[in-house]
């Protein structure tokens, strides 16, 4: 059944209360109310804080006020919410608010930064002096003296935002996914649901007198299972994520990720160690982007190649894969992860292709590497939070499908194997060196697909690989898992995917005979 919001407001606002702090905005004096809260202001800064054009004004000019080529605000409130349940039982259940502003000075490449999370003028203007402190020079621009609200797109536009959603509605979907999950096999003895939404709204201000709103849903739901067989234990997971809204979880999708979970931990029972030694390896549709996005992707980050860290740092226009691979980091997939209607410098996300017919062509930039390169941003700007600079991050990044089936790919394998789920690896971003742990996957023998695999340990050279790709199948998956990135202490969300592809060879940590 479908839930509208006049629905939980009707009927899910008393659980709403046991979720949510009755008093936990403090500023100036002022206590918000949750009551206050279900409003839903369209740009609650203004109308919670106070901050209009004035006192950005305000702070912009003390911001430039030592000498700046470029200055920015980022004001920034989020409200998440997190749930657990286990064997049926709520064993947690939080609520956080996080908000502040960040404010940036930049002159040439030097960087001032400040941030403070008292929304006052007051500490404003002491960040702001913090900030130009550390980047003054002669370039002495006035700052603008008006402000204009700029255009973005609406990729995830929700129909309940979360702020309006009570745990009397979560509930009832924890509870039915850990139902479907123990009806899929009677060997699983425990299950775990875990569940986050939030709410985050930011708006961006910067020296040109332009201002960027936006408001940033999130939600995930995973599934942990303990199977037991044969006096045997095994556990796995499956996750949803994405920008979307309560009515996204339909029984649909939480049979089909409660399967995956329960499908995935099975397999173990009857899995073995491959023989190890350099062999191809067949990297599967979907999860296998956690290898494109560590291995590749980081090396192809502009901050990267600015420094001269990155492999790809003299190779754009270079052809670095065969002509049939093509590479993109995408901010405009609706409702995705990875999903951004403008990135954290206020600049309107794009799809970037970072390689083209096998050719690098781009690399992701945020303000900063871009004047660098003497190219515009690609709104790959991010930054974690309002306490941390911005830096060149991909968004949704992926392989687009090739000319050839699974079905091909498999049969031209005489002895390999199947990479299909991932859990711990490790990655040097300037090299592109790795090594993966494998936790599903399948060995090929004579092309055919015979025994589930574990235990397997990938390594190998991202740009390697890549040169080593020698087929991509016309099957590309995204995997809509809740992928987290983390680069210089930084995490964000992120999305990833791709087609099935085959890597001619990499080395594969198996049994040795």
């Amino acid at each position: 059944m479908k839930v509208t919001r006049r629905d939980l407001l009707k009927s899910g606002m008393a659980g709403a209360a046991v979720m949510t702090l009755p008093c936990f905005l403090a500023t100036s004096g002022t206590l918000m109310s949750a009551a206050t809260l279900d409003e839903t202001p369209d740009n609650p800064f203004q109308d919670w804080f106070g901050i209009d054009e004035a006192i950005i004004a305000k702070v912009m000019a003390e911001l430039m006020a030592g000498g700046a080529d470029f200055a920015d605000i980022y004001l920034q409130h989020s409200r998440s919410n997190r749930i657990s349940l286990e064997d049926g039982l709520i064993s947690r259940a939080s609520t956080a608010i996080d908000q502040g502003a960040g404010l940036r000075v930049v002159m040439g490449d030097q960087v001032g930064y400040a941030f403070t999370e008292d929304l006052t003028l007051e500490s404003m203007i002491g960040a702001a002096k913090t900030a130009a402190a550390i980047a003054k020079g002669a370039n002495h621009a006035l700052p603008p003296q008006h402000f204009a609200l700029g255009k973005r797109p609406g990729y995830y536009t929700i129909e309940l935002p979360w702020d309006q959603v009570g745990i009397a509605a979560k509930l009832p979907l924890l509870r039915r996914a850990e139902e479907l999950t123990r009806a899929h096999d009677p060997a699983v003895k425990k299950v775990s649901v875990g569940w986050m939404d939030e709410d985050e709204r930011v708006v961006i201000a910067d020296s040109s007198g332009r201002v960027m709103r936006d408001r940033r849903p999130m939600s995930r739901l995973g599934i942990s299972v303990t199977a037991e067989k044969d006096g045997k234990t095994q556990a796995h997971s499956a996750n949803l994520a994405g920008r979307r809204d309560l009515n996204w979880y339909s029984d649909d999708k939480l049979t089909e990720v409660s399967r995956e979970a329960v499908n995935r931990t099975m397999l173990l029972f009857d899995a073995r160690r491959p023989p190890a030694g350099e062999l191809p390896v067949v990297l599967a549709a979907g999860a296998s982007g956690i290898l494109l996005h560590e291995a590749i992707g980081h090396g192809m980050e502009a901050d990267f190649n600015r420094k001269g860290t990155s492999i790809y740092a003299t190779m754009l226009g270079k052809e670095v894969a065969p002509k049939f691979v093509n590479i993109i980091d995408d901010g405009t997939q609706p409702f995705e992860r990875g999903a951004l209607n403008v990135d954290d410098e206020g600049n309107v996300t794009e799809r970037t292709y970072m390689v083209k017919d096998g050719v690098l062509c781009s690399y992701l930039h945020d303000r900063i590497s871009a004047k660098h390169y003497g190219v515009q941003p690609t709104g790959s700007g991010r930054r974690e939070s309002f306490r941390s600079t911005v830096m060149p991050r991909m968004r949704s990044t992926y392989m687009e499908s090739g000319p050839h089936s699974r079905d091909e790919i498999v049969q031209s394998v005489k002895h390999g194997i199947i990479a299909e789920t991932f859990t711990n690896g490790q990655v040097q971003i300037g090299a592109g060196d790795f090594t993966f742990y494998i936790k599903n996957g399948w060995l090929i023998e004579d092309g055919k697909v015979t025994a589930p695999i574990k235990d397997v340990n990938i390594i190998g050279n991202g740009p390697e690989a890549l040169k080593n790709v020698t087929m991509v199948a016309n099957d590309f998956k995204l995997d809509s898992g809740g992928w987290t990135c983390g680069k210089s202490g930084q995490s964000v969300p992120v999305s990833q995917g791709m087609p099935t592809v085959l890597v001619s060879k990499m080395t594969v940590g198996g049994v040795h005979g």
